[in-house]
């Protein structure tokens, strides 16, 4: 039989409503969802702070807020897969636990290299964590309108999280030292436990394959060596070590593809790619987060050390971008019913350009500005996360629901990452080029002190006089031009985004 609707179209007509218990259990599902998603942007408030007691170098720096989400990012197909096997509530406990455990490392790391090894631990335990939820929630709400209400509420707790992560940061930070980020997750953890056992549903594949532990491998090494050669490029130029990243990342990523073809119980259905909503819904994904990740990691140090607000007033000035968010992923649910999924995707990553224009032409940024800025930003990707998620579920049937939520979140991560990578590295190579050090001050001094601004600051504090003054001055005029360059370039990002959308997302 011939049908032109993609093989994995959902069925629109479903009319059982979700109850009671599902909104109660969809509550205890945004727990993990606010703990992940928080995580991604919680330390860059805390930035200034690690700087001074860890004191890392400009590129260390970068990796502690990368190697969160590239963990994330590397695992998220595998634990997606493993939980459409194992069962998703089973190994949403699972990782709880781990990720709780992994927080109290964090949060009391003595150098720069174990707080590195402590996110990375909190990456691996966090990919357990955010398949599960949802595709719990795809099973949950069969629904059309159940299901696109339930994942606006994911979204907005997801996209939402990311910007409240500067909030909490901000209020821990002016009461409690910097671990104090990581700990808070210990006792929300505790009460996720506590409310899964009795009110999570178990859902799984009902005809699982095998693990496989080579397509894990692979779908690790695809993406660590190859962010890796992102950032040497952005860092140093194409040196050895980049070429034989983006090598070996593309290599793994081939024979990944090839595998999944070849086996019988693949990792992952590679057909669901056919479908054009699914693919551009995933891309859509990828190129918005790469854009907010980058905005939040300069927007927080801006805030902190140039305008000099503390953590706290400098979180407030979020607050309106986190409300537009939420209120745009609800939004979303009714604009779509009058406008075409596709017309509205495609204007959110129109008002993402907006929000970075702001930033990158009113001239010199201004605590006003990134406000505006991020404002008009979290209405952008409050629209655009809700829809691109719902369109990528209808996509799916429930059974392969896991797998897919990973591919929609591996989008996201890898766009946190590049997000950083890609444009943190823009901002930190401008602000290396420009800084201008007196001659006085480099004499037996080591030059990791001028990699970040946050360092840089610490250390002109030594010289109380005009030669402090002036390295303070060209360094808040080195990062202010970095800022600019690197908006300038998120604006290419978004519009990018846009017409990805616009012609991917046709008939949605």
């Amino acid at each position: 039989m011939t049908t032109t609707e993609p093989r994995f179209r959902a069925d629109p007509l479903d009319t059982h409503r979700a109850g009671l218990r599902e909104w109660v259990a969809l509550g205890v599902l945004m727990l993990p969802v606010l703990l992940t998603s928080i995580d991604n942007t919680v330390l860059s408030f805390a930035l200034p702070q690690v700087s001074t007691a860890l004191h890392p170098t400009g590129e260390q720096l970068l990796w502690l807020v990368d190697i969160y989400p590239l963990m994330l990012a590397g695992l998220l197909v595998a634990m997606g897969s493993l939980g459409d096997r194992i069962g998703r509530r089973r190994l949403l406990l699972i990782g709880a636990v781990g990720f709780g455990i992994a927080s109290v490392f964090a949060a009391f790391s003595p150098t720069a290299e174990a707080l590195f090894a402590s996110r990375a631990l909190l990456g691996v335990f966090g990919a357990t964590l955010m398949p599960s939820t949802l595709s719990l929630i795809r099973n949950l709400f069969t629904h059309r309108d159940d299901r696109r209400l339930a994942i606006a509420t994911w979204a907005s707790a997801f996209a939402g999280g990311a910007a409240l992560g500067p909030v909490v940061g901000g209020w821990l930070l002016e009461h409690f030292w910097w671990g104090s980020v990581f700990f808070i997750n210990v006792p929300i953890i505790i009460v996720f436990l506590a409310a899964a056992i009795f009110l999570l549903p178990e859902s799984r594949d009902p005809r699982p394959g095998r693990v496989d532990l080579i397509s894990i491998v692979l779908s690790l090494t695809s993406m660590l060596p190859f962010v890796v050669g992102i950032k040497q490029v952005a860092e140093h130029g194409f040196s050895d070590l980049a070429l034989a990243g983006f090598a070996v990342g593309i290599t793994s990523g081939v024979v990944f593809v090839r595998r999944q073809h070849r086996l019988v119980d693949p990792m992952i259905d590679m057909t669901m790619f056919s479908d054009r909503v699914f693919s551009g819904a995933i891309v859509a994904n990828l190129l918005s987060l790469m854009g907010y990740a980058g905005f939040v990691f300069f927007g927080a140090q801006f805030l902190q050390i140039v305008v000099g607000l503390s953590p706290m007033s400098a979180a407030t000035v979020l607050l309106p971008g986190l409300a537009l968010t939420v209120i745009g992923g609800f939004a979303a649910v009714r604009l779509v019913r009058h406008i075409p999924a596709r017309a509205l995707v495609a204007g959110s990553f129109g008002l993402s350009a907006s929000g970075y224009a702001i930033a990158a032409f009113l001239g010199t940024p201004t605590m006003w500005s990134i406000m505006v800025a991020f404002a008009v930003l979290g209405l952008g990707i409050g629209l655009a996360e809700t829809l691109t998620n719902d369109l990528m579920l209808s996509s799916v049937p429930p059974n392969k629901a896991g797998a897919a939520s990973a591919i929609s979140e591996t989008a996201y991560e890898v766009g946190a990452v590049l997000g950083t990578a890609v444009l943190g590295s823009i901002l930190t190579s401008t602000y290396r080029s420009h800084l201008t050090v007196p001659a006085v001050v480099q004499w037996g001094d080591n030059d990791s002190s001028f990699e970040t601004l946050g360092s840089t600051v610490e250390f002109a504090g030594n010289y109380p006089n005009e030669v402090g003054d002036n390295l303070i001055r060209s360094a808040y005029a080195a990062f202010d031009l970095g800022m600019q360059l690197t908006s300038a370039t998120a604006i290419v990002v978004a519009l990018a985004a846009a017409v990805v959308s616009w012609r991917t997302l046709k008939g949605a």
